[in-house]
């Protein structure tokens, strides 16, 4: 079967698990999300759907504002309290979305414009002095900003990484792992995790677009979802 073909019948089969996986959550049924194209795929929402219920995590950062953002503040209003730092580049986006969905008092959005630097020979679009935005650790990252770039995408989350130690516990969600720029972050994650010891377990998502999984111990059960 050609592989475009086979990524839309997954795709298919991720948003029938996807759906009966909110059967009955409380805000979800009625949660008008638009999924696929630039938002995150029926796997990535279903994996965002299982490590919410799953696990509750009480720190949460997301880079990029969007469909998953309601997501996570609908868990908020009426499931757990967690914290929601939300990285964005452009203002203009927050305040459409602001004027159209109410997101809840737990969720924080900082806005912070690209800029270009070069990793490893390459020039990768960046949030512009992340770390001047972003302090602590969190339970979950979802990456799925920046915009893209060739080669190591995204790569502001190897930033965040850099001061990871072995016994911290989290979960981190790549969206767009169907690209070689977010294969190329990967990479050098997993090659920084075994630099610090940090034993690593790999969940693959895959539709119309791959999600990857990397979780520690506590969560290793995010790679069988």
């Amino acid at each position: 079967m050609h592989k475009t073909n086979s990524n839309k019948l997954q795709e298919i089969y991720w948003a029938n698990v996807y759906h009966d996986s909110i059967r009955g959550r409380k805000g979800f049924e009625t949660l008008a999300l638009n999924i696929g194209r630039w938002a995150g795929s029926y796997p990535f929402f279903y994996v965002l759907n299982r490590i919410l219920f799953d696990y509750k995590p009480n720190k949460i950062i997301e880079f990029g504002l969007g469909e998953s953002t309601k997501f996570i503040s609908t868990f908020i209003e009426h499931h757990h309290p967690s914290r929601h730092f939300v990285m964005e580049q452009d203002q203009q986006w927050v305040d459409h979305f602001s004027a159209n969905f109410n997101l809840h008092e737990q969720v924080q959005i900082a806005v912070s414009p690209l800029q270009k630097e070069i990793v490893r020979g390459h020039a990768v679009n960046v949030y512009t002095d992340i770390h001047r935005f972003v302090s602590g650790k969190f339970d979950l990252y979802i990456v799925d900003g920046p915009y893209g770039s060739e080669h190591f995408s995204r790569y502001d989350i190897v930033k965040l990484a850099e001061n990871f130690e072995a016994s911290d516990e989290f979960i981190i969600i790549l969206d767009d792992y169907n690209r070689k720029g977010e294969q190329d972050t990967a990479k050098a994650l997993m090659a920084l995790f075994t630099q610090k010891n940090i034993p690593i377990h790999k969940g693959l998502y895959q539709g119309e677009k791959s999600v990857l999984i990397l979780a520690t111990d506590k969560y290793k059960y995010t790679k069988t979802l």
